[in-house]
This record gives structure tokens, sequence and C-alpha cells, in this order.
């Protein structure tokens, strides 16, 4: 093993590296934030791969290939579908705003009166996605180092909160450009084929499971129906998306880079769930599915190659946490904290060490939360029951209808938000009611409201044209060389 922890710990010190010379590049908040807004082809989708592919794609992935199949992949795949449809419908138009945050999005729209409270429902979602990938650090040092639980989320969640902290987006984009390629190699190049081959090719696969295992709906309808609901429509509007598709240099790159990713994250569900089908034929009798990717790791890998792919592990893990970590504190001081105080930054410098210190804050929030949790799979539920009940229908509401009010918008987040917090109280946390009656409420007092008050303003709607036409915008300062 004396290999394998050579690999992680280069790749560990890496991850700081980069952290350390991100911040020399993170001299403006544009900088700070979304890079500048300067992120070619490559590099936007290699990021956009990395944020969405955490620890749940992976390792939970491949959980669901062990449970269900080949139908174990439409979790991941659903996620894929969200950034292709983001990226071909609405990225060109989102980029264009030169906005930090969706609750400036909505302002924008809506006349400046949508901010905190649709804020306070997008922190609460990236603060318990970033909660989610912190926990899985436990899996993986566990497997690598036999590490206790609460030290290994300080291990993990510490390194992420400090190259987050010293370099923002920057640092963020130069280590998830190296997770990328890690999860490439890792898991789609070389635990993929060895899994396959180790499990004695498809047609054994075939002869040792149940035929069930590669029916592509095995899972179930409702299942999949749920995961397009939670994903898909999450990926449109998450902050933690939004901010990679303010990092591209203009819409074009916006628009490109994020097919690509998506088309990517296609691939890699499938691959989780062949190498869940595989671990099945080997491990049959596993308690928890969940533990088949570090079996299938720790057992069938030959040194080096084993270090490797929990390196990728290590980097989904990484690339999803410190992306929700920067979404999470940008929304946090933006849309949260500034509105409250009633006033702006005092200058550039202020805003790049105020966002510092707001990651440094959520950082040690999330660390803490995530010793105290021990469901995973509850906190991502959570998540993004109150994402896409709170705030899908006003979003994309802004974005595709005219007649659409403040009032509504407010109105929408609030009844959703509420809907389905009641909802989960009652129905349980894993249940699919939740979402279900809580976006349906929340789409019915949307409507309703905006139809019952007042059209916004038609200035306010001129500007927002504008703005989406990429005219008018405000222009970022250049940081001075030094």
């Amino acid at each position: 093993m004396a290999v394998d922890y050579t690999v992680i710990v280069v790749y560990l010190v890496g991850m700081l590296a980069m952290g350390w010379w991100g911040m020399r590049r993170a001299r403006s908040k544009s900088e700070f934030l979304v890079a500048g807004r300067r992120l070619g082809p490559a590099m936007c989708s290699g990021t956009m791969a990395a944020i969405v592919l955490g620890g749940a794609s992976t390792i939970g992935g491949v959980g669901l290939g062990y449970r269900y199949g080949l139908s174990g992949a439409w979790m991941v795949f659903t996620i894929g579908l969200g950034l292709l449809a983001l990226s071909v419908f609405f990225s060109a138009r989102i980029a264009r705003l030169k906005v930090y945050t969706v609750s400036e999005m909505l302002d924008l729209r809506y006349g400046g009166r949508a901010g905190v409270i649709s804020g306070v429902v997008m922190w609460a979602y990236t603060l318990m996605l970033a909660v989610t990938s912190t926990i899985a650090y436990a899996t993986i040092f566990d497997v690598l180092f036999d590490m206790n639980r609460t030290l290994a989320i300080v291990l993990g969640g510490s390194i992420v909160v400090a190259y987050s902290t010293l370099g923002g987006m920057w640092s963020i984009t130069l280590t998830d450009m190296v997770q990328f390629v890690v999860k490439t190699i890792g898991v789609l190049l070389l635990l993929l084929p060895i899994a396959v081959v180790k499990a004695g090719g498809f047609g054994e696969m075939r002869a040792k499971l149940p035929t069930g295992y590669f029916d592509p709906l095995g899972i179930g309808g409702e299942t999949i129906f749920t995961y397009v609901l939670i994903y898909t429509f999450g990926m449109l509007i998450g902050q933690d998306i939004w901010q990679r598709v303010f990092t591209a240099r203009n819409d074009t790159t916006a628009r490109w880079g994020g097919t690509v990713a998506g088309t990517y994250c296609l691939a890699y569900a499938l691959a989780g769930a062949v190498i869940g089908t595989a671990a099945k034929v080997l491990y049959p009798n596993l308690a928890n599915a969940d533990d088949a990717f570090a079996t299938i790791v720790k057992d069938e890998l030959p040194v080096g190659v084993r270090g490797l792919v929990l390196a990728a592990a290590l980097a989904a893990v990484m690339s999803t946490s410190s992306g929700a970590l920067i979404a999470c504190a940008t929304v946090a001081n933006n849309d949260i904290w500034s509105r409250l105080r009633g006033r702006a930054p005092s200058g550039d410098h202020d805003e790049v060490r105020g966002n510092r210190v707001f990651i440094l804050v959520m950082g040690v929030a999330v660390i803490g939360t995530a010793i105290a949790l021990n469901n995973v799979v509850e906190a991502l539920t959570v998540a993004y029951n109150l994402l896409v009940g709170g705030l899908l229908v006003p979003i994309l509401g802004g974005l595709l209808w005219k007649r659409g009010t403040a009032q509504g918008a407010l109105a929408s987040v609030v009844v959703g938000g509420l809907a389905v917090i009641g909802l989960m109280a009652g129905y349980g946390i894993l249940a699919n009611e939740p979402v279900y009656y809580g976006l349906l409420a929340s789409l019915v007092v949307y409507v309703a409201v905006s139809l019952a008050t007042p059209a916004t303003d038609t200035a306010v709607l001129e500007a927002w044209r504008d703005r989406l036409a990429g005219r008018g915008e405000v222009l970022e300062p250049v940081p001075a060389p030094r």
C-alpha cells in the first residue's frame, strides 16, 4: 500500500499547491468568484464536469449499479441531461447577464425585490450540497488509512477549505481540471475495463445475474421521473452550476463547454452502472451497496492503480465540495450579508478579503455539520427538494414568461419552500411527494399572484432584455499589474 499512499499524498499536496498558485491571480472580485470570466472551452467543460460528478455520482453511481444493474445509471444520466438542457437553452443568456449569483439574476428580472429570500433558499441548498460531499471523505479515507470518521472529514474538508480560501475560483478551476483528468483515467480508463474483465466479461455477467440487471428501465418509472424532476431541473438553477457558467469567456464558450460536459456525464453514468454490475458478480452479498466501489478497488486493482483510482474518487468528492463551498460563501456574502447590511463593500480589495472570510467561515460550518450528520442521501435530498421546490418556478418563469412579477416570484419561493419543508416532515425526507406537491404549489402561486398583480415595470423589463442580449452590461474591474 506504500505506493498507493504516495499517490494520494502527492495528489493532496498538489491540490494545496494549486490553491497557493491561484491566490496570485485572484486579485479582484471577478477573478476570485468567477475566474475573471476568462475560461476557454476546454477549461470550461472540464470544470463543469468536475462540479457535477461528485462522490454521489461516483460512489453512489456504482452503488446503484450494484443494486439495480444498468438502470442504476439513471441518477447520473439525468444530471447529464440537465447539464445539456442548461447549455443548449439557457447558458448563453445566463453568461451574458454578467452577474455573480442566481439571486442577482432574479433582482434584474423582477426589479430588485427577490434577493434575500431566494438567497436564503439557495444558501441552504449549497450548504447541504457541500455537507454531503464532505461526509464522503470518511468513506475514502477509511479505505485508505482506516481513519476515524471525524478525523477523515476534518482532514479532507480542511484541504478543500484551504485551497478554496486561498485562490477562490481560480484555485478551484485549476484543481477541477486535475480532478477531471484523474477521474477520467481512474474511473473510465482503468476501473471500468478492469472490473468487466475481473467479472468475466459481459457474457459471464449476463449468465450470473438476473435479466432485470440489464433492463434499462429496471429501476422503475417513478424513480426515473423523480430523478428527472430533482436532478435534471436542479442542474438548471443551482448556484454551483451557474457560477461555472459565469466563468466562460463568452456565451458560445458557455454553451459548448456545458454541452461537452453534459455528454461526458452520460458516459460517466453508464460506466458507474457497469462497474456496479460487475461488482455484483464479484461480491454478490455486500451488506451495503455503496461499499461496492471501495470493495472492488481494494480487492481487485493492482498496487499503484488502486491509489490512482482512489485518488479519482477523492477528486470527485473534492470537486463537488469546493464548488458547493464557494457557491455557498458567494450567496451568503453577496445575497444575504451585503443586503442585510444595506451597503456595498468599500473596494475591490475588501471584496476579495471579505469573500475569503466567508469561504473560511462557511467551510468551518460545513465540516461541523458533516461531522454531526450521518445520512448522505437524506442531506442531498433535502438540498435538492429545497432548490427545486423553492426556486425552479421563479427562475424559469423569469427566463420564459414576461408576465411574471416580483410578487409572484416571492410568493412562489416562500410557498414552495415551506410546502417542501412541511411535506418532508409529514411524508418523510426520502418520500417523492414533497417535491411533487411543493413544485406544484410553487407553480400555482407564481401564476396566480403574477396575474393578480401589476405587470413588471417596462423600464425593468427593458433593462433585463438589454442584459440578456449582452448590452448595457457592467464592466468588470481589471486588477493592476504587480
